[in-house]
């Protein structure tokens, strides 16, 4: 018999998921504003670092416009943190990449998110394990996925 989505212990897990969304665009939000970023651009970056990529792939990554990201990384790249460069699979692709100095402060913001590393770092190897698939599963990705995939990934998380 299938679950109700509106019986209590659903509406619990759903209401505790939107707290730890919550807690986490506020923490990233007072992470990015110490490197004069908006937490869009912070967590553009953050994508960035794991790999070059095109804006539209960007935007498909972070459920957002593609037109907005383009806007975000003119940011970036007049900050020096991001560059467009050609992709070498297909020229007529522009890739945004991190600099040296974007990989940076995207690690610094990385390393500035720490509201869940304490918890989970009271959970077992196995329950860790355990949240991960659950989520994963959550979010339709592969649970055989590195832990590079969309999964870690901030749909908004990026990846930071």
């Amino acid at each position: 018999m299938a679950t109700s989505r509106t019986d209590p212990l659903t509406l619990e897990v759903i209401e505790l998921i939107g707290g730890v969304v919550a807690r986490y665009h506020e923490e990233y939000d007072r992470a990015a504003a110490t490197h004069t970023l908006t937490g869009a651009q912070a967590r553009v970056l953050g994508l960035l670092s794991l790999q070059p990529m095109p804006m539209r792939r960007i935007a498909q990554k972070l459920k957002c416009e593609p037109s907005n990201i383009t806007g975000i990384v003119d940011r970036l790249e007049l900050r020096g943190l991001v560059e467009r460069r050609p992709d070498p699979s297909d020229r007529r692709v522009k890739l945004a990449a991190p600099t040296e100095d974007g990989i940076r402060t995207a690690r610094q913001l990385r390393d500035a998110l720490d509201f869940a590393r304490e918890p989970l770092a009271e959970l077992s190897d196995a329950e860790r394990s355990v949240l991960r698939d659950l989520l994963r599963r959550m979010l339709g990705t592969d649970a055989d996925a590195d832990t590079g995939s969309d999964a870690t990934g901030d749909s908004g998380a990026a990846a930071l």
